[in-house]
């Protein structure tokens, strides 16, 4: 598991989460790194998350959890989101899970849930935005509008790669491990390298 490096001591991490529910159990423990080294985390929520029942949890279960890892309140709409570009609250916003569906809206510019509210927000203010892309169709249509966040200014990406290519040749899944060294290369202005990886040897 990737630890943090750096001293998150008076920082403030938007941590947004959308609807890739199997990917849900794997990121809370870096929620949790976060704040122990630091940081204030602030939960931003999808739809999804705050509707949802599925195998891997109930939303209830999620919410709950999110709070008691966090001691915040959850922002789970885009009124409750939209302050957060004028208070210039985050320092960064990382987005993991992000799905296909939260990517190719952030492309295109559309807003239309808490989690893009809180993308809009901080890259209004100039500040570091992090992907933790997982994706069916990374490879297939959304591939165009990964390409677009690729080269749009303050947004990166956790290291991803094909997950399952020989049964799902099209799905993308970041490195869920190494998002918190994502994260203090992008507060630096960099990219974490390599980004493309061999991602079904990890997993």
């Amino acid at each position: 598991m990737g630890e943090c490096a750096m001293n998150w001591q008076g920082i403030t991490v938007g941590y947004a989460l959308t609807g890739s529910h199997c990917t849900l159990p794997e990121v809370m423990p870096y929620i949790r790194q976060f704040v122990e080294a630091g940081a204030n985390v602030v939960p931003i929520v999808s739809y999804s998350i705050m509707t949802t029942d599925t195998r891997f949890g109930t939303s209830e279960h999620w919410q709950n959890e999110l709070r008691a890892i966090t001691g915040n309140e959850l922002i789970s709409t885009i009124v409750d989101a939209e302050p957060l570009g004028p208070s210039k609250r985050l320092d960064i916003l990382v987005i993991a899970p992000c799905t296909g569906n939260t990517t190719s809206k952030l492309a295109n510019a559309i807003t239309d849930s808490p989690v893009l509210m809180a993308a809009k927000a901080t890259l209004r203010n100039s500040r570091p935005v992090v992907l933790a892309i997982s994706t069916n169709d990374g490879l297939g249509l959304n591939a165009a509008n990964i390409a677009k966040l690729l080269v749009a200014k303050n947004i990166y990406f956790v290291p991803f790669g094909q997950d399952d290519p020989h049964v799902k040749p099209n799905s993308l899944v970041a490195r869920m491990d190494l998002l918190i060294a994502t994260c203090e290369a992008a507060l630096q202005g960099k990219q974490l390298q390599p980004m493309l990886i061999e991602r079904y040897k990890y997993a």
